[in-house]
């Protein structure tokens, strides 16, 4: 196959996709095709929004569809005969039919290092497991989800500031490249899909809302790895009284909150309980954890606007020494 007169169909929709379109554009792997999920509604308006893979493909002046069904991208398939799709966070599962059709399949990028983390959260789940290491993984689709064999991987690390969006955008960036350079030697017959080992595979789950609810008798840690996994969407949340509070920013405090008030500086009180507010350093709006405690940097309780968690303690002094409930 020589890549030049190659015939690739990108699939693709969210931001998360597109630079691995501009990757193929740059590499003289430009589609005949772009397929993205169709417009949305958005805002209270519920104006129409095009994907970003769809402005992008625009800006090049790329053929674009966004079929509704599988029928249609059926047709669009069986129409255009490609040699190659490439899927990117398309959003939608390719049915048999329609993975036949090309001559070397669907080319598919999934953000982990496979079998680990299959399914739809793989990012998410590597920061809320404290994961310290993840990557990308260049693989074939087959009729399982994240099953198919594997063309080339790439290791990724985690950084202890990274959160959902900046490691899913670094990802991107990064294996981009990986995607370009393994589809070359794949189509050139020089890179050998390899099974994946299904001893060794481990699944992740779609992210609910309610996945964003704070369980106080969990570590700081694990809270901190909650909120970092879960940012900018579900975000995490507690209750106080029937109200319920949004942790806009958090922070790890440093110190045993076992003890009792006259051996720290913390204005906490001894014997605090998870879940317990309580007075950090520097008059800080701080929550006892199953260990070790966290402050609360903004906050925005419902019905009310964001602010900080000094602005929060100025017109709700009466939290301090009460309970933040996971639910009401």
């Amino acid at each position: 196959m020589i890549t030049k007169n190659l015939k690739l169909i990108f699939l693709g929709t969210p931001d998360f996709a597109v630079p691995f379109l501009q990757a193929l554009i740059d590499n003289k792997m430009r589609p005949v095709l772009v397929v993205s999920q169709p417009d949305e509604p958005v805002g209270r308006k519920q104006e129409l929004k095009s994907p970003p893979v769809k402005v992008l493909a625009q800006k090049f002046s790329i053929p674009l569809s966004q079929p509704n069904t599988k029928a249609g991208l059926l047709k669009i398939l069986k129409e255009n005969q490609p040699d190659v799709c490439v899927l990117v966070a398309y959003g939608k599962i390719i049915n048999e039919e329609a993975l036949k059709i090309p001559k070397f399949g669907f080319v598919n990028v999934h953000p982990s290092l496979l079998p680990k983390y299959r399914g739809p959260s793989p990012v998410q789940t590597a920061i809320l497991n404290g994961d310290k290491i993840t990557g990308a993984t260049i693989m074939l689709i087959d009729q399982k989800i994240d099953h198919g064999p594997i063309l080339s991987q790439e290791k990724i690390e985690i950084l202890p500031t990274d959160n959902n969006q900046t490691l899913h955008n670094r990802i991107a960036k990064i294996s981009a490249g990986l995607l370009v350079e393994s589809l070359t030697k794949y189509l050139k017959g020089g890179l050998e899909p390899k099974p994946q080992d299904d001893s060794k595979a481990t699944f992740t789950k779609v992210i609910q809302r309610s996945d964003g609810q704070v369980d106080w008798s969990k570590s700081a840690e694990q809270i901190n790895h909650q909120f970092r996994a879960f940012y900018p969407w579900p975000g995490i949340f507690s209750h106080w009284g029937r109200k319920r509070l949004k942790i806009a920013d958090l922070s790890v405090l440093e110190g045993d909150f076992s003890l009792p008030a006259e051996s720290r500086r913390e204005k906490a009180g001894p014997n605090l309980k998870p879940g317990e507010v309580f007075l950090g350093q520097n008059n800080s709006l701080a929550v006892r954890c199953g260990q070790g405690a966290i402050r609360l940097e903004r906050v925005q309780l419902e019905g009310k606007k964001e602010m900080s968690g000094e602005e929060f303690l100025r017109g709700y002094k009466n939290i301090i020494g009460q309970d933040l409930a996971s639910s009401v």
